[in-house]
């Protein structure tokens, strides 16, 4: 009798560990975000939310200043997703690197360039120090093609410093140690209740932008392609999700980037009305194009303009918008 109960139970415990809808311990990655603002919302609710733990994803996000920083590392495997510039991958990839773009966080241009008390229009900057969180990638990128525009040319005519993000920038500004800086939104009513002015937005000048994506290596995104498509249906999820609660959404973002609700209700109108959030993650290849133009014009490239599909392979989250719609 005891030898059938232990035969029994061995039979169970087989079937258990072979039957294909058994328990799976969470994937543990590493992603990165290079700023917690606003525009970065979706990894957020991804996390908070709790659609990453749905893909059985243990995800630590990990704040990690400057956009190059966060590809190299990457790049050396400290890393599996990094959340940074465009241009930081298109850098990468320029140079050799085995890395791909998979999805795209901030679609656009939120950014307001604000400036203190004594500065109130563009030419009011010349021979002024501005800051930024870069001196040649991430908004750096775009700041200097919007004062070029308005007849400001760089350094020639104002100095660029590196002071971070936009919550450093915003304190470096109210400390007058900067005459202007480009403020994403809603840090910029932040600065104007603060005294600051507005000088002008990105998206008038620029409407088309790919400021943020997702990257990871290629060779390991293939050999563990399963776990990349599960993160792009959480990602997904979490984009959904916002366009869907519009107030859950804002108080979730208030709380996570610390500004005041009717600010939060701004921003979330602002990133939804212009389409800076993809409601599946996706990325724009407009904007793509117009980030590796003016790559390729800082770094004197030759030839014809780059084609921004080099840089992105979509067939992740094809798989894991495919998988969502079989649910």
């Amino acid at each position: 009798m005891l030898k059938n109960i232990s035969s029994f139970a061995l039979v169970i415990v087989t079937l258990l560990l072979t039957f294909p809808g058994r328990a799976q311990e969470p994937v543990k990655l590493r992603a990165s975000v290079v700023t917690k603002t606003f525009g970065f919302g979706p990894v957020w609710i991804a996390s908070k939310q709790g659609f990453f733990a749905q893909q059985k994803l243990d995800v630590d996000v990990l704040v990690i200043r400057g956009s190059d920083v966060s590809t190299q590392a990457l790049a050396g495997g400290s890393l599996q997703v990094s959340g940074a510039s465009s241009d930081a991958p298109i850098a990468a990839i320029e140079h050799g690197l085995d890395i791909v773009i998979i999805g795209g966080i901030i679609n656009g241009l939120s950014q307001y360039i604000m400036a203190g008390k004594n500065y109130k229009t563009y030419e009011d900057l010349r021979g002024a120090t501005l800051g930024a969180n870069s001196l040649t990638a991430g908004t750096a990128f775009a700041l200097r093609r919007v004062l070029k525009a308005k007849g400001l040319e760089y350094p020639r005519d104002y100095k660029l410093i590196n002071v971070g993000g936009s919550p450093q920038a915003l304190t470096a500004l109210a400390a007058g140690q900067i005459a202007a800086a480009p403020l994403s939104l809603p840090l910029n009513y932040v600065a104007e209740e603060q005294g600051l002015n507005t000088i002008g937005r990105f998206i008038d000048v620029i409407p088309h932008y790919q400021l943020s994506v997702y990257s990871v290596r290629r060779g390991w995104a293939e050999e563990n392609r399963p776990v990349v498509v599960r993160f792009m249906k959480a990602i997904a999820l979490a984009n959904r999700w916002l366009y869907a609660n519009k107030e859950a959404a804002i108080d979730l973002l208030a709380k996570e980037t610390r500004v005041k609700p009717a600010y939060a209700r701004k921003g979330w109108e602002f990133y939804t009305e212009k389409g800076l959030w993809h409601p599946n993650g996706d990325v724009t290849f407009e904007g793509l194009q117009v980030v590796s133009q003016i790559y390729a014009e800082q770094n004197q490239a030759k030839g014809p303009r780059p084609n921004p599909a080099k840089y992105v392979d979509q067939s992740y989250l094809r798989d894991a918008l495919r998988e969502l719609s079989s649910r």
